[in-house]
């Protein structure tokens, strides 16, 4: 019998086929996983409108905010006022060659508001606050914080998940306005100041470009980026399992697959928008 008739020899298709079996596995059970994380967690909120007995704690989302945005404030200033300023600089060439560089204000006002703004935060947010939920709770769970919970009858989505998840998505709106603002005048400032285009008409032609729609689209993606970066960090950091090594892949696995999941998300929020004539 030759190696490729061997039953216990798998042929080539089945060795080119297994990774991306695999690969689907793991997608579709962090999908169901962490959807099943938010109903939850919705479910607690829901709860907690109607229901004496639940409460999720304000103290403990204060706190969550403190910790997940007032802290981030800083990084995603400086990295959404350099993005500001590239637009501004990459943009001056082409469009001198059409006597149009007064239009640089227009196009960095749609991008900035309604796709760099929400993206650039949620991926700032992601490595600054998405990686530390993962490993914290990882490591509660890596030294049996998480089964005392449970001895004690403590719900660790309610107590753990819910006030990350709601302090989530309020810092990265916020950070999100944060973000915009920094990165219009940034751009505004090296325009004015090295490309001779009067502060009267970069301001006029940012207020004159943008509307409501294009201020409100951004602060939606946020709020969608905000959900999804926390519930994977926080399904990634519940799941950990083999120790030290657990909560080192469960860092990493959250950083990758929050940035995929939030670029995915992005694309779909910016078709429908425009099927509904919001792009």
């Amino acid at each position: 019998m030759s190696p490729s008739e061997d039953p216990s020899s798998p042929n080539l298709f089945v060795r080119i086929m297994d990774p991306w079996g695999d690969f689907w596995v793991r997608t579709f059970t962090l999908i169901g996983g962490v959807s099943y994380l938010i109903a939850d967690v919705v479910g607690w909120i829901w709860r907690s409108f109607f229901s004496k007995n639940v409460r999720l704690g304000k103290n403990a989302v204060i706190t969550q905010i403190i910790r997940i945005g007032i802290r981030s404030i800083g990084i995603v200033m400086l990295v959404c006022g350099c993005i500001g300023l590239i637009l501004a600089l990459q943009m001056k060439a082409p469009l001198a060659e059409l006597g149009q560089v007064d239009k640089i204000a227009n196009i960095v006002g749609i991008a900035v508001f309604r796709e760099l703004g929400p993206l650039i935060s949620a991926i700032v947010l992601t490595g600054f606050a998405g990686a530390s939920i993962a490993a914290e709770l990882g490591t509660m769970v890596v030294g049996e914080e998480i089964e005392a919970l449970e001895a004690h009858a403590l719900n660790p989505t309610r107590f753990l998940v819910v006030p990350r998840v709601i302090a989530t998505v309020i810092s990265l709106i916020a950070l999100t306005v944060v973000g915009d603002l920094a990165a219009v005048i940034a751009s505004g400032f090296i325009t004015v100041t090295f490309m001779d285009i009067p502060y009267e008409v970069y301001k006029g032609n940012t207020l004159s470009q943008l509307s409501l729609d294009d201020f409100l689209t951004g602060l939606i993606k946020a709020g969608v980026f905000g959900i999804i970066l926390a519930a994977i960090a926080c399904y990634n950091g519940l799941s950990v399992t083999g120790g030290a090594a657990g909560v080192g892949r469960a860092t990493t696995n959250t950083v990758v697959q929050t940035i995929v999941a939030v670029i995915f998300a992005d694309l779909i929020f910016t078709a429908i928008f425009f099927a509904v004539g919001w792009a």
